[in-house]
């Protein structure tokens, strides 16, 4: 009998329940390298090496495993290419594309706000 890799859910989904699937796709699309690689591939393809000098920051290993997770997630698309040396390109899915507008609006947002908010972080700081 041939084993199903089919996930069921039986359940209406609701990210505030425990125990809903829709956590941990949350969790992987807003980890703090997930946005910055969803949000680098959004304006365009990109190889590993890339994307590892456009994210300042993230490891060679830490990029990697966003990157699977977020490929076995259905969000990116990994093309290896048969050449020496070996060539991979990274994109995005449709899905891929519609997460990254959005958390890509929240990165610009963000950036845009970053005065007023540590403007507020120093004020509550030096509360006494």
């Amino acid at each position: 009998m041939p084993v199903s890799n089919e996930v069921t859910f039986t359940e209406q989904p609701n990210v505030n329940a425990a125990t809903c699937p829709s956590r941990s796709v949350l969790e992987h699309i807003t980890s703090r390298w997930g946005v910055l690689v969803l949000a680098a591939l959004l304006e365009d393809g990109r190889r590993f090496s890339e994307l590892r000098r456009i994210i300042g920051g993230v490891s060679e290993k830490m990029l990697a495993q966003t990157l699977q997770t977020l490929e076995r997630d259905g969000f990116v698309h990994r093309e290896a290419h048969p050449v020496i040396p070996p060539r991979v390109d990274y994109s995005l899915t449709e899905v891929g594309e519609q997460a990254a507008r959005l958390v890509s609006g929240l990165a610009r947002w963000s950036e845009a706000h970053v005065t007023g908010v540590l403007a507020a972080r120093e004020a509550y700081d030096n509360r006494t």
